[in-house]
């Protein structure tokens, strides 16, 4: 044997597998994407909570289905079509052939039934659509039928909702779980699955794309609608909760997108040519002090009135946005900025001078008695923790009796769905933020519901409100829902279900060799690496 000819053909093979070394890294980094999430992802299952970071996480696993576009207009998703008899009593949706969840289970009318029903006993839209259903059910494996007490128009639009809570479809079996208890089995039909054997807590999430998933046909991706296309092999999430090493790893290419940088750092961002930072929401987020109204001191709504005498959206929503003007909105009320359903009703409640010595009178004709107000803070999640350091020093300013409550975001999750009084481990106010896609109107807008515990945490009982958001459901006419709008709001002021504290339009930053990133929030499918 000619032990030259070994000799080179050993340096040419080393040579070669030297030169392929970056080709195969760059084909498998193209292949993986790494994502940083706001939070951790301290719960799965998107029924049981409304986080948003619980919301992302679903969309991938779990279809829909409708879809929204980026007009809000809904669109079929799961469902291939529709059809409406009875005068539009009567909806019949049939299902797109061969969709199959993960466990390889054909996905069948009484799934959906099911998983509707799950979703509904949670979901303020869902409540408002299964009060309005005399019958839910699957005629056959193909296809799901309401028959309502009067039209509805807007089903499409609840069973498509993008904001919390989605309408997750999921087996027939997890489904039938009690809505008030959570699922960790992810089983759904989305284009990922999740990898339960990887993840980490407080660390790891990790997402492979489901080969099996069989986008539409037709449409185009815009939003939560149109073809889901997974050009990703596999997603990775790195729970980072300090800024500066969030920051750091997408400088240098060791992530490729932060969903939520803190505005301080922005400015060094947007400086790095390799990095897009934009508004990716331009809907922003919605600021709120929410009450606890099941229990002392918050159960009184004149020390809810008081406290609004106190607020300044300014300090609050700079203190999270920063203070760059382009980045916050002040004069914010209980709908959505620039939403046909905005208005100025009842705002110089918020926007007229402060008066800290009045609000002390006021809180002190209020009735209160020194009860201890529990308020719940993450310190894993920046602009939450801004929103709740302001507040807690606020509510000490005015004389309340503060007890700060620092914990994890998913500590906090699981303590505000309590219903406990405080010294059972519940809570007072917590601070938190709503993408104002979820409170445009009041069919979306679930703190804006009055229908006791059966309303979002802080469950608060308001039959006017009640009252007001059935007849804007009825209302047949935009101007005429503009009008009870103005009213909703003006009531919102008197029974305060929340107190708004402002808009951030928060900007999401990522690496340029990503393209087709869509708007909306993070949404894993259509976009891709270019090479």
């Amino acid at each position: 044997m000619d032990h030259g000819l070994v000799s080179r053909r050993s340096l040419l093979a080393g040579a070669a597998g030297a030169l392929a070394a970056p080709q195969l890294a760059a084909a498998q980094g193209a292949r993986v994407l790494k994502f940083v999430p706001q939070a951790d992802l301290a719960v799965l299952d998107p029924i049981w909570t409304q986080a948003y970071v619980t919301r992302n996480h679903a969309l991938m696993v779990f279809d829909t289905l409708y879809g929204i576009d980026a007009n809000f207009v809904a669109t079929e998703q799961m469902v291939h079509s529709h059809s409406t008899e009875d005068g539009g009593k009567t909806w019949t949706l049939v299902l797109r052939a061969g969709q199959r969840w993960h466990d390889g289970e054909r996905v069948l009318g009484r799934d959906c039934v099911a998983s509707l029903r799950r979703w509904a006993a949670r979901d303020s839209f869902g409540q408002t659509l299964m009060a309005l259903t005399d019958e839910l059910s699957a005629p056959d494996d193909s296809s799901i039928r309401f028959r309502l007490k009067r039209p509805f128009p807007l089903l499409p639009d609840a069973l498509g909702k993008a904001g919390s809570n989605i309408a997750a479809m999921m087996p027939e079996r997890l489904a039938r779980t009690d809505p008030f208890k959570q699922i960790t089995e992810m089983v759904g039909s989305g284009p990922y699955r999740f990898k339960a054997d990887e993840r980490t807590a407080g660390s790891l999430v990790v997402y492979e794309r489901n080969p099996d998933y069989i986008a539409r046909a037709n449409g185009r991706p815009s939003f939560t609608s149109g073809p889901k296309n997974a050009h990703f092999d596999r997603v990775e999430w790195h729970v980072m909760p300090d800024a500066s090493t969030a920051a750091a790893a997408l400088q240098t290419g060791e992530v490729d997108w932060w969903e939520s940088p803190t505005p301080d750092l922005l400015p060094l961002l947007r400086r790095n040519h390799d990095i897009v930072a934009r508004v990716q929401d331009p809907t922003g987020y919605l600021g709120n002090l929410r009450f606890n109204q099941l229990q002392p001191p918050f159960d009184n709504p004149a020390l809810r009135r008081a406290v609004v005498g106190a607020v300044s959206q300014q300090d609050y929503i700079t203190a999270a946005a920063g203070t760059d003007p382009a980045a916050f909105r002040t004069g914010v009320g209980y709908f959505c900025p620039g939403a046909p359903m905005a208005s100025d009703a009842g705002m110089q409640a918020l926007t007229g001078p402060r008066d800290l010595e009045r609000v002390k009178r006021e809180i002190a004709a209020s009735g209160y008695k020194g009860e201890r107000v529990v308020v719940p803070v993450p310190t894993d999640f920046p602009s939450l923790k801004a929103l709740g350091d302001v507040g807690a020093d606020l509510f000490r300013k005015i004389g309340l009796n503060v007890d700060y409550q620092a914990s994890d975001w998913g500590t906090m999750l699981q303590r505000v769905a309590k219903t406990d009084p405080v010294d059972q481990g519940g809570w007072s106010a917590f601070h938190t933020f709503w993408s104002g896609l979820d409170q445009l109107n009041p069919a979306v807008h679930a703190y804006l519901r009055g229908n006791g515990r059966d309303a979002a945490r802080g469950w608060p009982t308001s039959p006017r409100l009640e009252a007001l958001r059935d007849d804007w459901l009825a209302a047949t006419s935009l101007e005429a829902q503009k009008a009870i709008a103005v009213d909703i709001q003006t009531q919102a002021f008197i029974d305060v279900p929340y107190v708004p504290l402002g808009q951030y339009l928060a900007a999401t930053a990522y690496r340029r060799d990503l393209v087709d990133v869509l708007g909306g929030f993070a949404l894993f499918w259509n976009v891709r690496r270019s090479l």
